[in-house]
């Protein structure tokens, strides 16, 4: 991959590092609110409610998995989507400003509305521009984002691992967010400075750009006729994957907050059922747990994408619904991992090792390597022209209602922690089995009848 990005242009590695100093500041700051919002005034924080604390984050990822959809349908119609960028990177500049001058709640949500729009403008706007620079080969396509999704991970590991230490070894998290701030304010310069050499890409709206997949979409608007049968058990299997994925999703950033507010030191705002300590004088940020989940996605992106391409020359690849359910049965364990530190916490008085830690976050990384890179790649083939844009669309809309509900849940279970999340955590295994148990049955419904196949070959031959 490394030989094939010497081999692109440049606006390709301009769209790629605008990504990782945003991803940077987005994921170092997603962890400084949750953990700021908690800290008592004395520490540098807010002192606000555990409770409080995980509304904010999850009401903080919630809008920014929404917002990219509503900036995309902007950019498609009306604003250059070059122009777009820039403006929301220095919408989420203030957004970290804020933040770091925030004196309660009130900031807080001012600094969420910032970055929630800025993201929306931004995200899947420098995508967009990023795939109108190459042509519409699918290999090639499969390798630049590929690339670009490396540059994201290499952001998140960074800005999780380095750009937190502001926050936890002296300078505190306000100079963390103002930090925040000042990579974006880069990043647009940044931008502003590679515009030259992205072309033409992105300086008219999407859809009046003139190239071929926006004439597919104008003829997937224009497709009327009625779905075959096997469209229609296309279009339920996809909605029953997406709806699994958002289960995944729920849990997954769930796992998040016991490993900040229970595990995590009290400098951090936990209650110190973990030791964090590193040496006799160094206690790594909570972060760390987010660093290991961008550092494990840069290792297992090429792993798995080689596996998967070579066990598929053997016709030996494992289905999606067999790689959503291994996902979903990973994140149960994780979940349990959970359990198990809360009992030996409980029970010795004692904090736990690191490695309760460490095994969760390699669970919950690998479960979700396991699909979540597939997913639109999955619905891109299977699903019916018509309604391609619309199911896409769902796969990340299910990630802004578990963003959503997470908080919430969190806050219902922590009341009884063991027994609640064990329960999530059988709930999860058994959702991810029973997904195996009917796997076959799953793909017979892709895959259909030699006859819904011949009756969809038919119709499109119409």
């Amino acid at each position: 991959m490394l030989e094939q990005l010497k081999k692109f242009p440049f606006g390709f590695i301009v769209c790629c590092l605008s990504f990782t100093f945003e991803r940077l500041a987005y994921y170092a700051g997603k962890w400084g609110i949750a953990i700021f919002v908690v800290l008592e005034a004395a520490s540098g924080g807010l002192g606000l409610t555990t409770e409080q604390g995980a509304i904010f984050s999850s009401q903080f990822v919630a809008w920014t998995y929404i917002t990219p959809i509503i900036g995309g349908f902007i950019a498609d119609r009306w604003v250059s989507p070059r122009l777009l960028v820039p403006v929301g990177e220095l919408l989420m500049a203030a957004g970290w400003f804020v933040i770091s001058r925030a004196n309660g709640a009130g900031g807080v949500w001012l600094s969420i509305i910032l970055l929630a729009v800025g993201t929306g403008f931004f995200k899947g706007n420098v995508s967009g521009i990023n795939g109108r620079q190459f042509d519409n080969d699918k290999d090639t396509l499969t390798t630049a984002f590929s690339l670009q999704y490396m540059f994201v991970n290499i952001g998140s590991f960074c800005g999780t691992t380095f750009l937190t230490l502001i926050a936890t070894q002296g300078a505190g998290y306000r100079a963390m967010f103002l930090a925040c701030a000042v990579f974006m304010v880069i990043d647009a310069a940044w931008w502003f400075f590679g515009m030259k050499y992205l072309g033409d890409a992105g300086k008219k709206p999407f859809l009046i750009d003139n190239r071929t997949e926006d004439i597919d979409n104008a003829n997937i608007e224009k497709d009327k006729r009625a779905l075959t049968r096997l469209e229609k058990n296309r279009v339920v299997a996809i909605l029953v994957l997406t709806f699994l994925s958002g289960l995944f999703w729920l849990f997954w950033y769930l796992l998040y907050m016991p490993v900040y507010y229970e595990f995590g030191p009290a400098s951090q705002g936990g209650m110190g059922w973990a030791n964090w300590n590193l040496g006799a004088n160094f206690e790594m940020p909570t972060a760390w747990f987010d660093s290991m989940n961008g550092l494990l996605c840069i290792i297992l992106a090429p792993t798995l994408a080689a596996l998967w391409n070579k066990m598929s020359k053997k016709d030996k690849d494992p289905s999606m619904m067999t790689k959503t359910a291994l996902g979903i049965m990973l994140l149960g364990l994780g979940v349990a991992m959970m359990v198990v530190g809360a009992g030996i916490y409980k029970s010795t008085g004692k904090p736990v090792g690191v490695w309760i830690i460490i095994m969760t976050a390699i669970l919950m990384s690998v479960g979700e390597m396991l699909f979540s890179p597939l997913g639109n790649s999955f619905i891109s083939e299977y699903a019916p022209k018509k309604y391609l844009g619309t199911l896409l669309g769902a796969w990340p809309l299910i990630i802004f209602f578990a963003g959503l509900a997470y908080g919430p849940l969190y806050n219902a279970m922590r009341g009884a922690f063991s027994r609640s999340f064990l329960i999530a955590a059988i709930i999860i295994f058994v959702a991810g089995a029973l997904m195996l148990l009917f796997k076959n049955k799953f793909e017979a419904m892709i895959e259909g009848t030699p006859e819904q196949q011949k009756e969809l070959a038919d119709a499109d031959a119409a």
